[in-house]
């Protein structure tokens, strides 16, 4: 059944394929991947672009299940509450995630996805590769910037309500003029939940609450200003843990655990435009807070305040119409966590970047970038890109190599959770270099790229399970984490009704002793479709997750590493416009009831269903 259910999924309607191919012309789509918005066809990195009407049309709920067919990225979760994201094998807090532009996780920590809603999101952008020259010693493997939506010109409003095994809900508001707006977002999430423990007890729930407002606002011809703000409340449950487990299917155990998150984020900001519009300013200020209480052996508190100046020169124009501008940039960060809290963190940094755009497709990006660290050792990273539309041919060349630098973590140094820290701990160094080829096809209706990359990680960060000589539990690997790949993506507007997607990603990723890394799939496959019907009032679509070679340490007797069985994993949606005002929507996730874990002892969720109503006008 499923293997049929494959092969019509993967089925080209003849009827659709049948109408003559035009050659389709998108606008520019813009990343935040520098100092300034850079074009994505110049941009040399590795990236990837998932638009609202691409995650609406999927029936994808939440920003983990959105990264899922992210080429290079892993999704580990261990419940509803808690998903970590790894970019290129890398660990969890090599990743920045940003809302916004502001950073998600405050103090250091790595941001744990749990239950953000793609509610009120306007696209996600993933770059891979170190990304530490732009963001800091967080982004030393990629970065994931979540950007909300601000609203179009006018007035717009939208409500959404969904209801499966709980309910969610969100509103937008938005008011939009030719010298500026403001946006309201709301979002609520009320999730039942599952056993995790899989042994009968009680289901395993998630509420949380999010809003965000912005607004921004043109002062005279020539200065801007703007406010970002966010907060999200949290309540999760989950099950405690068997010390006395034998295996992974009695390793938790039912309980009525739970934890309290509490997220808040804001940015104030100045843009100036000076010389005619050849130089131009930014000054912010960013601050965020993270609360976190389980109600048991852990309350932590932490805070980063972030301020920072950017200016860009055009060199042979304005800014805007310059093909090569020079940027510069200042930042002052502090960091507080209450697991140490004498020990504030704080740097200044300095960055340049260099763009440049020539007669011949050739597009340069060249960043560096100092950081002087009051706690660790100073740190001078930087980050070459490239990218060259052939002439007369549809092939884009893109390369780029960089180094990225991660500083040890409050809880690696200072200890937690029952752990001892090590206060000797070093900064890792991750060196990267990929090197890939976009071709694009059949008149603009298909992109293939592909892209071969290389990481290597020095003085990894590792915790030990057990006491070390000098009486911790965290230490740096001596020698090279090596991590190799593949990624592969393509899309498919097959017909104006039926887009078809698909990415692989082929990843070895070894320790220093030549051990598997855990969490990181050596093997993940994704295909997607969409068909659309009735005019475009209608649409279903569907999506098909393989993972294999993934490897986790059990969580009892030996903490041996072990593969954990391999997984295909189905979902499917559908839409449509009761009017033109008024949409309904249904989903189904896991559709075949596949049993299946990225963490060892954490069983995924089985077969849920959705039905949902949206409005805008």
């Amino acid at each position: 059944m499923r293997l049929a259910f494959l092969l019509c999924f993967t089925a080209l309607p003849v009827a659709a394929l049948a109408q003559e191919a035009d050659t389709i012309q998108l606008d520019p789509l813009y990343l935040d991947a520098g100092l300034t918005p850079i074009e994505a066809q110049a941009y040399g990195r590795a990236n990837t672009v998932l638009t609202a009407r691409e995650i609406e049309e999927r029936g994808i709920a939440t920003v983990q299940d959105a990264l899922r067919q992210v080429p290079g990225v892993a999704v580990s979760a261990s419940g509803e509450s808690n998903t970590q994201i790894r970019i290129r094998g890398a660990e969890g807090n090599h990743t920045l995630v940003l809302i916004d532009g502001i950073r998600a996780a405050a103090g250091d920590q790595e941001y744990y996805f749990s239950g953000l809603s793609t509610a009120n999101i306007e696209r996600i952008e993933v770059l891979r590769g170190p990304q530490s020259v732009f963001f800091g010693a967080d982004a030393s493997a990629g970065v994931i910037n979540i950007v909300t939506d601000k609203g179009g010109e006018g007035r717009q409003a939208r409500v959404g309500v969904e209801y499966g095994d709980g309910w969610s809900g969100y509103a937008h508001l938005s008011q939009r003029s030719a010298r500026g707006g403001v946006a309201l977002n709301f979002s609520r999430r009320n999730d039942h939940g599952y056993d995790i423990s899989g042994s009968g007890g009680d289901d395993d729930g998630l509420r949380r609450s999010s809003v965000q407002f912005a607004a921004d606002y043109a002062l005279t011809d020539w200065l801007s200003a703007g406010v970002n703000l966010r907060r999200a409340d949290e309540t999760y449950e989950y099950d405690g843990v068997s010390w006395a487990a034998t295996g992974p299917d009695d390793y938790l155990q039912d309980s009525d655990n739970r934890a309290d998150r509490v997220e808040r984020g804001g940015q104030l900001w100045l843009e100036a435009e000076t010389l005619d519009g050849r130089l131009n300013h930014r000054l912010s200020y960013d601050q965020t807070r993270y609360e976190y209480d389980d109600h048991q052996w852990t309350r932590t508190e932490a805070r980063t305040d972030l301020w920072k100046y950017r200016a860009v020169y055009g060199v042979d124009g304005t800014v805007d119409a310059a093909t090569q501008t020079v940027a510069f940039g200042l930042e002052h960060r502090k960091d507080e966590n209450s697991l140490a809290t004498s020990q504030n963190r704080r740097s200044d940094s300095a960055i340049v970047e260099y763009r440049g755009a020539f007669a011949n497709g050739l597009d340069v990006q060249l960043g560096l970038r100092h950081d002087n660290n009051d706690v660790f050792k100073d740190a001078t990273t930087w980050s070459l890109g490239l990218s060259w539309q052939m002439p007369n041919a549809p092939l884009r060349l893109h390369a780029s190599a960089g180094r990225g630098v991660v500083n040890p973590a409050y809880a690696e140094l200072f200890g937690g959770w029952g752990y001892v820290g090590n206060p000797d701990l070093t900064p890792e160094e991750n060196r990267s270099f990929d090197l890939g080829v976009e071709a694009t096809l059949l008149d603009g209706r298909a992109v293939v790229d592909l892209t071969l990359f290389r990481e290597d990680l020095k003085n990894e960060i590792t915790w030990s399970g057990v006491t070390l000589p000098d009486g911790t539990n965290y230490y740096n690997q001596d020698g090279t984490s090596k991590r190799r790949g593949v990624e592969i993506a393509g899309n498919w507007q097959a017909s104006d009704s039926l887009s078809l997607g698909a990415d692989y990603t082929y990843l070895h990723a070894r320790n220093p002793d030549g051990s598997v890394e855990i969490r990181r799939p050596r093997h993940q496959f994704g295909l997607n479709a969409t068909y659309l019907f009735a005019e475009g009032r209608g649409s279903v679509s569907g999506d098909v997750t393989y993972v294999a070679g993934n490897y986790d340490a059990e969580g009892w007797g030996t903490y041996a590493v072990t593969e954990l069985p391999d997984y295909t994993v189905v979902n499917m949606a559908a839409g449509y416009d009761l009017t033109d005002r008024v949409r309904l929507t249904g989903r189904v996730t896991n559709l075949f009831d596949e049993g299946y874990a990225d963490a060892w002892g954490y069983p995924a969720r089985g077969r849920t269903a959705y039905l949902g109503l949206n409005a805008k006008w």
